[in-house]
This record gives structure tokens, C-alpha cells and sequence, in this order.
């Protein structure tokens, strides 16, 4: 699948989002914005407050919830809810060397944004190339969402390290017969 770059990008900090435990640390979300900090322009404090992060993971909650949608209303009514939060404002600019868009405005907080990159990113792959594109990973124990890129619609995992595992599990128990 051939999708642009920022795009493309943007719609895996969603998936990235969507797969981050948030059980784990209770910092989840700023160690996620450091994580990714070159999706926020510079200076952009990326700390969240309690109720922002609670936000954030609503956000990741929506992407989860269009990636396991089973029908085209439900991930429409699922994509919707998540544009919501958006407030898109976009610019051109050249930063990195390349002409390309950027969907929140450069002196938005970083919860705005996360949500509204995420929000784009996610919305444009799937009006472009079918909400399809989106899973969650066929391995056992993993429920992680990935986004289809392969040029027949494919994919089954989230990962090479979940399709090889698979992969030996099955050999394994057939072995066993």
C-alpha cells in the first residue's frame, strides 16, 4: 500500500498509541511523548497533567475501538468520535527538509497536538484505503491493532516477531500428531 509519509507516520503514532500499556506506569503518557517528541514542535512542554492523560488514553481507546470495528458504520461512528477531539489546523512547512503537512497548530499543547495528529492520520488512511487496513493481531496473546500496508490486504499480525512465533507454534503442534 502506498500511502504519503506523514500520513503514514501519523497513522502509526495512532497504532503506537492504541499499543501502549498503560497499566504498567502510571507516567505512561509523558514516557509516550518522549517517546515520540518529534511529533511536537519544539518547546512543546510534554508533560500531561492527571486529567489530560486520562484524555489521552480515551484517544487510544478510540483507536483501538476503530481498529476492531467490524462494519463500516461502526468504524465511521468510531472515526467520528475520535475526529471530535481533534482541532485541526494545518500547516505547510519544510522542518525536516521535505514539504509536508502538520494537522495541529505549532503552539498547541501537546494533548492537542497528540489527539489531532492521531485523529488525522488515522482518519485519512482510512477514507483513502478502506477501513480494512486496520486489525488486531492474529497471535495468540497479543492483541495489539497494526495497520495493513501490504499490496494484497494481507497481514495478519501485528509484528514479524508474532507471525514467527506463530508460525513455530503451528509447526510445533503438528509435529506433535
Amino acid at each position: 500500500m502506498d500511502y504519503d509519509t506523514y500520513g503514514s507516520n501519523a497513522v502509526e503514532l495512532a497504532i503506537d498509541l492504541a499499543n501502549t500499556d498503560r497499566d504498567a506506569d502510571p507516567t505512561w503518557a509523558d514516557a509516550f511523548l518522549r517517546a515520540h517528541d518529534e511529533w511536537f514542535t519544539v518547546d512543546t512542554p510534554l508533560e500531561l497533567a492527571p486529567a489530560e492523560a486520562r484524555r489521552a488514553a480515551a484517544t487510544a481507546d478510540l483507536v483501538r475501538a476503530v481498529a476492531v470495528a467490524t462494519t463500516q458504520d461502526d468504524v465511521i461512528a468510531r472515526l467520528n468520535e475520535l475526529l471530535a477531539l481533534a482541532r485541526p489546523h494545518p500547516y505547510a512547512t519544510d522542518h525536516d527538509g521535505e514539504l509536508h503537512l502538520h494537522y495541529a497548530r505549532p503552539d498547541a499543547p501537546a494533548l492537542e497536538q497528540l489527539t489531532t495528529t492521531v485523529a488525522m492520520g488515522l482518519s485519512q488512511v482510512v477514507a483513502q484505503h478502506g477501513w480494512q487496513r486496520l486489525g488486531v493481531c492474529s497471535a495468540e496473546n497479543c492483541d495489539d491493532v497494526y495497520v495493513d500496508t501490504s499490496r494484497n490486504a494481507s497481514r495478519r499480525y501485528c509484528s514479524n516477531t508474532c507471525a514467527s512465533r506463530s508460525t513455530v507454534a503451528a509447526y510445533r503442534a503438528r509435529r506433535k500428531v
